[in-house]
């Protein structure tokens, strides 16, 4: 059902208007605990204790990032907020605050705008960070648009530019889960439709809802971005794109060659675990056994919107934080050589996601 088919699900947002929507919504969006002036005025104060402040922004587009008939306003809310406080957690930094601009068809229910707040909600548990702020506009579809603040507490920003030969290639969060989630929704099978149960036996089931839900809501290991950043990373983003897109933009910033280990090369790698893992996700897309690890292969390697956290560290860094585990080695480049991301050595035939070329 589209969010702007109204039938049987209570009051529009045309019914209410603008104030009584924000009415019915504001009790429900998460509070940020350092506002000095809230929402209310023509712009709320929040504190920045360090002196400087991370900013962010993303937007999601009903139709090209999210299907109502796939997500309810809840996972939809969940996953604009966390894809944002993630690329905050990638400066190593802690979420603040948030400003959400809405674009909403008239026909729009105001339950699904209250899931969405409540999905906000969900996304902020166990950090600081509330919506502050935002607007409300009138559309053909929904638009999600969202600005994060957050807070560097003293550290220096942990940029794409700073990996240095030597370093070792470190990843915290799930591979190819979110992905998976959206194979499995494009080929009609979803956890929450009757065909569920018939279609996928009792030992893949649980891994399977697992894929859908981190494709709807992922929880990004948001703690681990400072974590991180503490232990000494001279680089980190967040993967929000592939494991070796992004991998290849922090080589491309820093000038130097990031050689993720190959899954079928080096079967100990935190990359074959999670290979092994999907494959049998993969097996029910795919008939034949070689073609559906082919399949999990790339959903590991180049599926994005999990938003886990690709950094790099000096070898000599000691202890990895929690949930860190190695994926690959920083090299210098040779002469002639481009800055660039390989797998196993080697150049790949595909780096992940591109928003215009997909």
């Amino acid at each position: 059902m589209s969010t702007a088919e109204a039938d049987d699900a209570g009051p529009t947002v045309a019914d209410l208007g603008e104030e009584g929507l924000l009415a019915a919504i504001a009790p429900l969006l998460p509070q940020a605990t350092r506002v000095l002036v809230p929402s209310g005025d023509d712009s709320a104060v929040v504190a920045a204790p360090d002196g400087r402040y991370c900013i962010s922004t993303d937007v999601l587009v009903e139709g090209e990032h999210f299907r109502p008939d796939w997500s309810t306003g809840r996972d939809v809310g969940a996953r604009a907020a966390a894809q944002n406080l993630a690329d905050i957690a990638a400066m190593g930094a802690r979420p603040t605050a948030l400003v959400v601009s809405l674009v909403l068809p008239r026909a729009t229910p105001v339950a699904w705008v209250q899931d969405l707040a409540r999905g906000f909600a969900d996304a902020c548990v166990g950090t600081d960070a509330g919506v502050v702020g935002g607007d409300l506009s009138v559309g053909e579809r929904v638009v999600v648009a969202v600005t994060v603040h957050g807070d560097l507490g003293g550290r220096q920003p942990v940029l794409r530019s700073g990996a240095r030969p030597g370093d070792v290639v470190v990843h915290v969060g799930t591979l190819g889960r979110s992905a998976a989630g959206l194979a499995l929704l494009q080929a009609g099978l979803d956890d929450r439709a009757d065909v569920w149960g018939e279609a996928v036996d009792a030992a893949r089931a649980g891994l399977a809802s697992e894929c859908l839900r981190i494709y709807r809501a992922p929880a990004p290991p948001l703690a681990a971005g400072p974590a991180l950043a503490d232990a000494g990373a001279g680089a980190m983003l967040d993967v929000s794109d592939g494991l070796l897109r992004d991998a290849d933009r922090i080589a491309r910033a820093s000038g130097i060659v990031v050689d993720i280990a190959d899954p079928d090369d080096d079967p100990d790698t935190g990359q074959a675990h999670d290979l092994a893992a999907l494959e049998p996700i993969a097996r029910l897309l795919r008939e034949e056994a070689a073609a559906a690890r082919s399949l999990a292969r790339a959903w590991v390697l180049t599926g994005g919107e999990d938003h886990g956290l690709l950094a790099t560290l000096p070898a000599a860094a000691g202890r990895l934080p929690e949930g860190a585990r190695v994926v690959g080695a920083v090299r210098a480049r040779c002469e002639g050589e481009p800055a660039g991301a390989l797998i196993g050595g080697r150049v790949p035939d595909q780096l992940g996601w591109d928003h215009f070329r997909a």
